[in-house]
């Protein structure tokens, strides 16, 4: 019988965040941190994988991170003017988010504030 686990896009989907966001976490809370990542309970070929049934600990994890208040908190100046060069271009709040979450999966080695800072400079062309 074949089982199936949630790996790290899957858990990114079920959250509404991108896969770098988990990647983000795992390292940011390993198991020794005071807050740790929960443990995959697989791991295959360094591909960790977690029971479905678990998407809701991850969850409580996730909503239980210090500094997360109602919203998740103050958005940082970077993404402000991100988001308000992005109204002022027409774009809704979900649309410049959905947008932000793109851009960090496919350029992973830039910050959100850097992706947010290259945009705003772009329109300003």
């Amino acid at each position: 019988m074949t089982e199936y686990y949630l790996g790290v896009l899957g858990i990114a989907q079920a959250l509404g965040v991108s896969r770098h966001a988990v990647h983000k976490w795992r390292s940011r809370h390993p198991a020794d941190s005071s807050h740790p990542f929960p443990e995959p309970d697989v791991d295959i070929d360094g591909t960790p994988g977690w029971r479905r049934d678990r998407l809701e600990e991850i969850t409580r994890w996730r909503d239980s991170l210090p500094g997360r208040g109602a919203g998740g908190g103050r958005p940082t100046i970077a993404r402000q003017e991100y988001l308000k060069a992005a109204a002022a271009r027409g774009m809704d709040r979900d649309e410049a988010l959905r947008t932000i979450i793109t851009l960090t999966e496919e350029f992973p080695e830039m910050t959100e504030a850097e992706i947010c800072g290259w945009l705003v400079e772009s329109w300003r062309r």
